[in-house]
C-alpha cells in the first residue's frame, strides 16, 4: 500500500526467505526445493516476487541486493534509493540461523547465491525512462554455477536429500529450470 500511494518513502526489507521470527516456517518468500516449517517435503512452488510487483508500479524504485556479493552495489542502491523522489524498495538477503549454514561465513554463501542465480543483483529506476534509457540495470554476470551446488550448502535443502532423495532431486531440477 505504502508503495502505491506514490509517497517518498524508502522501505528496506531484510529478506530471510522464511518466517524467521516464529523458528523458520514456510513463507511466500520461500524458494522452491527448501524445507521449512509446513513445508517439510520441500516447498513445490517458486517464491513470490516482491520487487516484480512493485516495479509493475511504474513509479518505484526496486533493487536486489547482497551485501555479501557485492558491497559497491548495495551501496549504491541504496543512494539511489535514498536520492529518488518517490516510493523506494530494496530487498536485502539476509541470511539466517533456519538456512542451516555456517555463520561465520555467510557473506561467502551470499556470493555464491548471485553466481548461482538464487539470488540476483540488480536496480530498477523509473527516473532513467525520462532519459530514454532502460530503467533496469543488471549488476551481476549471468549464473555460473549450477543451483544445486549452492543448495547442498544449506541445511534446508539438504534434508530432503536424505529423507526423499527422489524428490529433493526434482525439485533441485526444477530450482534451475526456473533460474535458467
Amino acid at each position: 500500500h505504502a508503495m502505491a500511494t506514490g509517497r517518498n518513502v524508502n522501505i528496506l526489507v531484510l529478506d530471510t526467505e522464511v518466517y524467521s521470527n516464529t523458528g523458520g516456517q514456510m513463507s511466500k518468500a520461500t524458494p522452491t526445493a527448501a524445507s521449512a516449517k509446513f513445508a517439510a517435503a520441500g516447498k513445490r512452488v517458486g517464491k513470490k516476487d516482491l520487487a516484480l510487483q512493485a516495479i509493475s508500479y511504474g513509479n518505484v524504485y526496486v533493487a536486489q541486493i547482497a551485501m555479501g556479493a557485492n558491497p559497491q552495489q548495495s551501496l549504491l542502491a541504496m543512494r539511489e534509493a535514498e536520492a529518488y523522489d518517490g516510493p523506494s524498495l530494496i530487498l536485502a538477503y539476509s541470511h539466517c540461523i533456519a538456512h542451516g549454514i555456517n555463520m561465520t561465513t555467510a557473506m561467502s554463501h551470499q556470493k555464491e547465491l548471485v553466481e548461482s542465480g538464487r539470488w540476483l543483483l540488480y536496480r530498477y529506476n523509473p527516473e532513467l525512462v525520462k532519459e530514454g534509457k532502460n530503467p533496469l540495470q543488471i549488476d551481476m554476470r549471468s549464473p555460473h554455477k549450477p543451483v544445486s551446488e549452492s543448495m547442498d550448502r544449506e541445511n534446508r535443502f539438504k534434508m530432503l536429500t536424505k529423507t526423499k532423495p527422489e524428490e529433493a532431486k526434482s525439485l533441485s531440477q526444477e530450482a534451475q529450470k526456473d533460474i535458467d
